[in-house]
């Protein structure tokens, strides 16, 4: 990310925190979720049914690799929702067909 003082536009971020996995993340208002994640280090949330790792791929939701629960809704594609203060993001994966992560 750049930083917002070095940001030619002259933004003021509002900062936010998600949780996931159990684990908070900080993020700025107008973050997608995916964006979070992604500049937080994670390259990927979901596991595919042949065991592969899934995170963005297209980018604009129409792939669905990007899916995750959010707030125990599953199947939100992360590429597309806007980051909320205290969202709760549970990676999830298709050999099981459960939620990895447990809610706090």
């Amino acid at each position: 990310m750049i930083p917002p003082t070095t940001d030619p536009v002259g933004r003021v971020d509002r900062p936010l925190t998600i949780v996931v996995d159990g684990t908070k993340m900080r993020g700025v208002y107008g973050q997608t979720l995916a964006s979070v994640l992604l500049a937080g280090g994670h390259s990927h949330w979901r596991t595919a049914p042949n065991g592969g790792p899934r995170g963005v791929f297209c980018g604009i939701g129409i792939c669905f690799d990007c899916v995750a629960t959010v707030n125990g809704v599953p199947d939100i594609r992360l590429c597309r929702r806007p980051a909320r203060d205290g969202d709760n993001v549970a990676t999830q994966t298709r050999v099981t067909g459960v939620v990895e992560a447990t809610d706090d």
